[in-house]
């Protein structure tokens, strides 16, 4: 008696289980098409198809809420362990990212209603590139957790970051347009809106792929590791001096560099000299030509400007590239070498407390 209502009950389980992989199924169908029905009103300009996607965004929260009220119905009634648990717990997580996402596809369909025009064919081309890639994007997170798929999950994770030129580049053809008035400024404001929203579903889609990776393994995405690059003119002091501390104190959340655009020929002799009192040796190292930002393999997520002229060696920034200026509370007087021991010292613990301070933003007290 005992196994046969032991088998009942993880039949049970696995019918309630299943019950909820479908509903997540089809409300993640709806889903796809609602984003699917939106990018077509747009191309095409059918603005009854973008009132339908704006009105069927009621019918997505309901089914989301439905499956809200399942998983902690199941949670309720099974008191699950392991697998079950973690599945049920990752599926009450996507619900926020679809309904996320069945948010973005209902604005942009208030976006496109209130446009003016239609906007020039060469942004038009890019907007689809986009959206192609973000849907795409979260069909494949979508299906590898339909599928328990945590390879293909892997594979999905990061691709958020392959349509970034083309956003600077629509983001340049916009602001060109409105400023030639080939565009009303409320539709360049509308049409910024949109885009930034569908680059939004591609940050939703990893969220998915977090939570598949959750439900198969249990596995935690470790927290974001940041690309900071450390800048000022010579690079012979100061951001030499961030990047060593950086790398000794913070290697688990970031990778470090540092570059000037005018780099001397070696290391400030005092700043040498003060790191290998603090136990970190640069002796060694050559200052760094900057590079164009736009010809790095990987984008920097901070770049740290070091003196009060960093910003204008720069031009124009990536997307998801932000930049810091710490001049004002690192710089000196004149130059690091004309320091001497005590001041040099003083200054390197003011550059510790900006990086301390930075990479604590970042990654919390856990930071290491």
């Amino acid at each position: 008696m005992e196994e046969s209502a032991q088998a009942r009950y993880e039949e049970r389980v696995h019918s309630d289980l299943e019950e909820i992989r479908e509903k997540v199924t089809k409300v993640a169908e709806l889903i796809e098409s609602q984003l699917s029905d939106t990018v077509h009103s747009f191309l095409e300009g059918d603005i009854k198809l973008a009132n339908d996607v704006v009105l069927g965004d009621r019918r997505v929260n309901r089914k989301i809420r439905e499956i809200d009220r399942m998983c902690h119905s199941f949670i309720v009634r099974h008191a699950p362990t392991a697998g079950p648990l973690r599945y049920v717990s990752a599926v009450l997580r996507l619900d926020v990212a679809l309904e996320r996402v069945g948010d973005y596809a209902s604005t942009i369909g208030r976006e496109i209603i209130q446009l003016k025009g239609r906007p020039p064919e060469r942004i038009m081309r890019d907007v689809e590139l986009i959206s192609h890639q973000a849907r795409r994007t979260l069909s494949q997170a979508l299906l590898a957790f339909q599928e328990n798929d945590a390879e293909l999950a892997q594979e999905t994770y990061g691709a958020a970051g392959h349509t970034d030129s083309t956003l600077e580049k629509v983001f340049e053809e916009l602001l060109t347009a409105g400023k030639s008035n080939e565009i009303s400024l409320r539709d360049v404001f509308a049409l910024l809106r949109i885009i930034n929203l569908l680059k939004r579903v591609d940050d939703q889609a990893e969220n998915v792929c977090e939570q598949t990776l959750f439900a198969v393994s249990g596995e935690i995405k470790d927290p974001k590791s940041f690309r900071i690059l450390f800048l000022d003119e010579q690079n012979s002091g100061l951001s030499q001096m961030a990047e060593a501390y950086a790398s000794r104190a913070f290697p688990e959340s970031g990778t470090y560099a540092s570059a000037g655009w005018n780099p001397a020929d070696g290391l400030s002799s005092n700043v040498v000299k003060c790191m290998d009192q603090n136990g970190l040796s640069v002796r060694g190292k050559a200052p760094s030509l900057l590079r164009s930002v736009h010809e790095e393999p990987r984008h920097w997520h901070i770049i740290v400007g070091m003196e009060e002229s960093a910003r204008e060696k720069l031009s124009r920034l990536p997307f998801r590239t932000l930049f810091l200026d710490w001049s004002d509370s690192v710089s000196v007087d004149g130059s690091v070498e004309d320091l001497d021991e005590e001041e040099t010292e003083k200054v390197f613990n003011r550059v510790k407390l900006g990086v301390r301070d930075l990479m604590l933003t970042l990654r919390g007290p856990n930071a290491g």
